[in-house]
Formats: structure tokens, C-alpha cells, sequence
């Protein structure tokens, strides 16, 4: 069987994981914690930047940050993972769900203005697949109505929007390292502060709202409870074992480009018989994370997926629009609203499938996969 994923060893993960051990520091916020923000300070210039137990954490630290309460609205697409919706209604916001590209999973960003209301308090900022939304106009929007921009980069490490870094452009980034992701810790996320005035703030937030750091530093003689928080920060095994993968991550890069690469050369041709590939814009760049097809219908996704598995190649669909999702229709109903349709967000989640993806896929297995889609097709 190919896999639909198989995490990617570097082979320094036990080493360091024993190192962590031998220093003594498992807790978290030691030495490999560290050297992995130095590492995403020096690569990226995230400059504040703290490492999470997931990414789930990282958003739910930036819904605490921009001070998201009762009564706010906030902005965010409908074809995304359930965590970035999660992390706001857990703060008691209103979620407004936006539209799809036609040619892209990621938000319309020309939708977003029309639902800007009184109360809208943020735009949440998915760059599915690592490619990057145009941030120009969202930016634009955040300056017009004085909004903060969060954006879930949970795809999107090593991945650039004209020449910026995702991540580093909204007020907060949130980057997951979940072991599906590009960079994997197992479990495990980041959170960047990109506005300078939440920068203490996080560090208490993190801490389970308390000052401990500023006492683990010397800077006060007793630490206390100061603001609400969790503990959101991972241990230092984790740590360990994400700064290995870190070592690693141009070369895991370069593997997973020449993959997503063989992909889409070996499969363009797909697209005459109404398949559709991957969109990058001129503004974005590629990091791999995903490679995916758009079939022309849920009955012949369903068809490839078996025929892929009867061939012993794992393909999967993504996610399930959240505007169409059981918990979402019980919250309309309970202020008697009926849900707007999002036709595109319901065809990527009828209509998309992602291929397997992984640095240790070979070319024979790519071969493979390739030449059992293009003989579906051409057999149906």
C-alpha cells in the first residue's frame, strides 16, 4: 500500500531527544525550545515567536490576544480545518464564513468586505495547500476598518507571499507541525506576534497566565497569576524533535517540490477531460505541503478513490465546509438564520482530492500513481 502520508525521519530526532534528557529539561522553554526559535528568528524573521503543544493552541493564543469576546464577529473562510473556527467560538464570537475561489481552495477575497459589520473584530487568513491569499487586499480591508489579521498558516511554513514570509504578515501567524505537516514534531505548533504591543502579553498567555517567565529571567523576584492563559507551551522532547526536523528542512523541501513537480507535469494532460490542478499565483509561492486534483463530480472522486485503493494507493478527500457542518446549522437555528450557500466551498469538499505526499515517496511510486489516474480517466 502507498500511504496517503508517512512522517519523515531526519534520524537526529532520538539523539537530541536523549540530549533533552541528559540536560535535564523536559518541561518545556529549555534549550531546544531555544534553538528552534533562533532557528525561525534567523530563517524567517519571526522575531517573537513561541512554540505551542499544536497549532490549534497557537490560534486559540491569538483569538485571547485580539481580545475576541461576546458579541464579536469574525471573518474566515468555510473550507478550512474545524480548529480555526474552534478557537473564536471558544472566545463566544460569531463566525461570518466566506466563499472559496473558483479556481482556488482559499478565501474570496473580494467577498470579505460585504460581510464587515459594527462588530467584526477580525479577519482569520487561511493559505490552504501553503499558497498564499492576496494580503494586499486583506490588508487593505484590515486598515479600512481597523481589524486584526490572524493569519492559520498551518500549511504554510517555508512558503512566501512577495517575498514575505506567511506567517509574518497579519498581527498573529499560527503554524502547525502536526506529524501531516511539511516540519513535524508529532504534535505541535507556533505562534508569531507580529504586533509588538502582544508580545509580553503571549508570553503570559502561554504561561497559563502568569509572569514565570519574566522570573525564570530575573526580572522579578515572585511570579503570579497576572491574566487568563493555558499551557500552551509543548516539552522540551518535542522541541527536541522538531529542531532535527528543522536541520532538515531544505532538504525535505527539495524533496517534496520534485514530487509535487512530477505531479503536476505527469498529470496535466488530465485536465482536457475536465480535471482540474493546483492554481499558484503570480504573488505565492509553492512549499509542497499538498498536492491535490479537482474531478468533475463527487461520483467520480468516489470511483478514483476506490479504484486508487483497489490498486493499493491511498488518496483522500480534505475538508468538509464548515458552514454545512451539524454544529454550525444548530447555532443558526437557535437565532431562527438559515445558512447562505457557498458554492465553491461545497465543490472543493465534493469535488478535491489529494494525492499522497511525503519525501520518501519514490519516483516509481509517482509513476504508479500517475498512471493509474490518467487510466481511471481514460477508462471512464
Amino acid at each position: 500500500m502507498i500511504k496517503f502520508n508517512k512522517p519523515y525521519i531526519t534520524g537526529k530526532e532520538l539523539l537530541y531527544i536523549e540530549d533533552a534528557i541528559n540536560r535535564g529539561e523536559l518541561s518545556g522553554d529549555g534549550y531546544y525550545t531555544a534553538q528552534c526559535s533562533k532557528y525561525f528568528s534567523s530563517k524567517f524573521g519571526f522575531n517573537s515567536n513561541f512554540l505551542t503543544t499544536s497549532g490549534t493552541d497557537a490560534l486559540e493564543m491569538a483569538a485571547i490576544l485580539s481580545n475576541i469576546s461576546e458579541g464579536d464577529e469574525v471573518i474566515m473562510p468555510s473550507f478550512t480545518f474545524v480548529s480555526t473556527a474552534n478557537a473564536f467560538i471558544l472566545r463566544g464570537a460569531t463566525i461570518k464564513f466566506v466563499d472559496s475561489q473558483k479556481n482556488s481552495p482559499n478565501m474570496d477575497e473580494d467577498l470579505i468586505e460585504a460581510l464587515i459589520t459594527e462588530k467584526t473584530k477580525a479577519i482569520v487568513v487561511v493559505h490552504y495547500g501553503g499558497i498564499a491569499c492576496d494580503m494586499e487586499k486583506i490588508i487593505s480591508l484590515s486598515e479600512k476598518y481597523n481589524l486584526i489579521i490572524i493569519e492559520d498558516a498551518a500549511h504554510s511554513i517555508d512558503s512566501y507571499y512577495k517575498n514575505q514570509p506567511l506567517g509574518s504578515i497579519g498581527h498573529f501567524g499560527a503554524f502547525s507541525f502536526h506529524s501531516t505537516k511539511n516540519i513535524i514534531s508529532g504534535e505541535g505548533g507556533m505562534m508569531v506576534v507580529n504586533d509588538k504591543n502582544a508580545i509580553k502579553r503571549a508570553e503570559i498567555i502561554r504561561e497559563k497566565g502568569t509572569n514565570r517567565s519574566s522570573f525564570f529571567r530575573g526580572e522579578i523576584d515572585k511570579y503570579g497569576w497576572v491574566d487568563i492563559g493555558s499551557s500552551f507551551l509543548p516539552s522540551e522532547v518535542t522541541a527536541a524533535f522538531l529542531y532535527a526536523q528543522l536541520e532538515d528542512l531544505d532538504s525535505i523541501q527539495t524533496k517534496r517540490k520534485e514530487i509535487w513537480n512530477d505531479y503536476y507535469t505527469q498529470l496535466k494532460s488530465i485536465e482536457q477531460f475536465y480535471y482540474q490542478l493546483p492554481v499558484i499565483p503570480d504573488y505565492a509561492t509553492n512549499n509542497a505541503h499538498l498536492f491535490y486534483i479537482i474531478c468533475p463530480s463527487i461520483e467520480k472522486r468516489t470511483a478514483l478513490i476506490n479504484y486508487l485503493l483497489n490498486h493499493n494507493i491511498k488518496a483522500v478527500f480534505h475538508y468538509q465546509a464548515l458552514h454545512k457542518s451539524s454544529y454550525y446549522l444548530n447555532l443558526l437555528s437557535k437565532t431562527n438564520q438559515s445558512v447562505k450557500p457557498l458554492k465553491n466551498a461545497e465543490r472543493y469538499s465534493d469535488l478535491l482530492l489529494r494525492l499522497p505526499l511525503f519525501p520518501d515517496l519514490s519516483k516509481n511510486d509517482i509513476n504508479l500513481i500517475c498512471k493509474k489516474i490518467i487510466a481511471f480517466i481514460r477508462e471512464s
